[in-house]
């Protein structure tokens, strides 16, 4: 973690808890906008590293891919536990962001993912967690689906992952993000890019 930037004073880094994830409280200093030092500020910085995500799209289909798994901090917010996101992962050691979300398809959804195109970088609590998000479009193929679009069930057993694997219609999938109806802010800023975009990557891929 590097915290050196023209203008900002760290003075105390202190690691207070060092599990999966490490909980730093940090006093610092930094510059105003009027141009005067600020005083000094703590704030708790848990360190979560960078993640990537992707919104699995069939060009020939025109179907996207979604995961639904259990969350308990979404049960803490008061929130339906069961969400429905996009597949993601946290990146290990050196891999990068493609190397992480083609590892975290095959995990998660049974799927090999290609043609990755580059969305953004997002921060995704910036008041409390370094974690930033790379986000990709990436091609897949559907093929046969069940009952309400169910593709399978998939996870790692060796972390007691659940995940349910659906494929929905790109224009559904866009409007529900369109209507607020998933709470997960990765899935509806992929989704809502696919929204923008979506012409523009299936003339792409079918090219």
């Amino acid at each position: 973690m590097n915290l050196d930037h023209p203008g900002t004073e760290i003075i105390s880094d202190d690691t207070v808890w060092n599990g999966r994830f490490a909980l730093h409280v940090i006093k610092f200093r930094n510059r105003r906008f009027d141009g005067a030092m600020s005083g000094v500020r703590t704030w708790e910085l848990l360190c979560r590293g960078g993640a990537a995500a992707v919104v699995p799209y069939d060009p020939v289909s025109d179907q996207v891919v979604v995961i639904d798994q259990f969350r308990l901090p979404a049960l803490a917010a008061g929130m339906d536990p069961v969400m429905t996101e996009l597949c993601a992962g946290l990146r290990d050691g050196a891999d990068t962001a493609e190397q992480t979300i083609i590892r975290e398809s095959r995990e998660e959804m049974g799927l090999e993912v290609t043609d990755l195109h580059r969305i953004g970088r997002f921060l995704l609590t910036p008041g409390g967690s370094e974690e930033h998000c790379t986000l990709f479009a990436g091609r897949v193929h559907v093929g046969k689906t069940g009952p309400d679009g169910i593709m399978g069930y998939h996870g790692l057993a060796s972390e007691n992952e659940d995940i349910r694997v659906r494929a929905l219609a790109a224009q559904v999938a866009i409007d529900q993000a369109i209507a607020g109806l998933y709470p997960n802010s990765v899935a509806t800023i992929g989704l809502l890019w696919l929204g923008a975009r979506r012409d523009w990557l299936r003339a792409k891929w079918l090219a």
